[in-house]
């Protein structure tokens, strides 16, 4: 297959482009960046820096990839940005490339979509098959799981959490990690619960839910201390897979604050 470049887009020549590139007009390609096979930009796209982008992404116009990051701390290390293949990168999307205070590096997964004018910011790590509606920010050195979904005008705080499979509601500001399949919303966030509707549409098993809820419920109840409810529930439900993922997260030497439910 080959490459096709529209005449008024500027692409540098040392550019490195895959098969079936489709680069459209008044695009803007620089020196460092590598495009894989099939991967298309609409039009009016901006990629930068040491960026590369997987195989069949297709990017919207007027999105801004790989440029530098808004850090006053970077002094124009050779940092990088790597974005997957098969995403959906939607129009004035920005992704930035890492720091020198964060590892380098910022990673975007495979699969996901990235609507009208999200951003991920610099050193942020971000799973496969991620949702990020129109206008939701990631802070720098956000950390994504696999299926998380983050609602329209959210924004998420440097260095939060979002475990996978969770859900963020839309106009929510989240200041504190979120658990593997929680759900939460509000102008700051709490805990609303478990993302059910996301665990049925994508295939867990009823019993594997309903240990999953009686967990969630043991671990936000009001007896004793957090830590022992963390203790109580793995000795309870450890073994169960679903369970086993939040309280590996709960526990992680990166672990911050948590996301509670609302006082009622």
């Amino acid at each position: 297959m080959t490459v096709s470049i529209h005449p008024s887009a500027i692409v540098d020549p040392a550019a490195k482009l895959g098969e079936g590139v489709n680069i459209g007009p008044f695009c803007v390609v620089g020196p460092d960046v590598t495009l894989g096979d099939g991967v298309r930009l609409v039009s009016h796209v901006a990629v930068d820096g040491r960026t590369s982008i997987g195989a069949d992404t297709v990017i919207y116009p007027f999105a801004s990839i790989g440029h530098r990051p808004q850090d006053l701390k970077f002094h124009g290390e050779a940092s990088e940005l790597v974005i997957g293949a098969r995403n959906q990168i939607r129009e004035h999307v920005t992704m930035n490339p890492g720091t020198e205070g964060g590892g380098m590096i910022t990673r975007v997964g495979d699969d996901g979509l990235f609507m009208m004018g999200s951003h991920v910011a610099h050193d942020c790590i971000v799973g496969d098959h991620v949702i990020l509606a129109n206008n939701a920010t990631l802070g720098g050195h956000v950390t994504l799981g696999d299926y998380v979904i983050i609602g329209g005008l959210s924004a998420v705080r440097q260095f939060v959490r979002i475990g996978s499979h969770a859900m963020i509601g839309g106009m929510s500001g989240v200041e504190n990690d979120v658990i593997p399949f929680g759900l939460v919303m509000g102008d700051r966030a709490r805990l609303a619960g478990l993302n059910l509707v996301g665990l049925e549409r994508r295939g867990f098993k009823k019993d594997d839910i309903h240990a999953l809820r009686a967990a969630y419920r043991m671990l936000f109840g009001p007896e004793g201390t957090f830590a022992e409810r963390v203790e109580e529930v793995g000795r309870d439900f450890g073994e169960r897979a679903l369970i086993s993922d939040v309280l590996s997260f709960i526990r992680a030497k990166e672990a911050r604050s948590l996301c509670q439910p609302r006082e009622s």
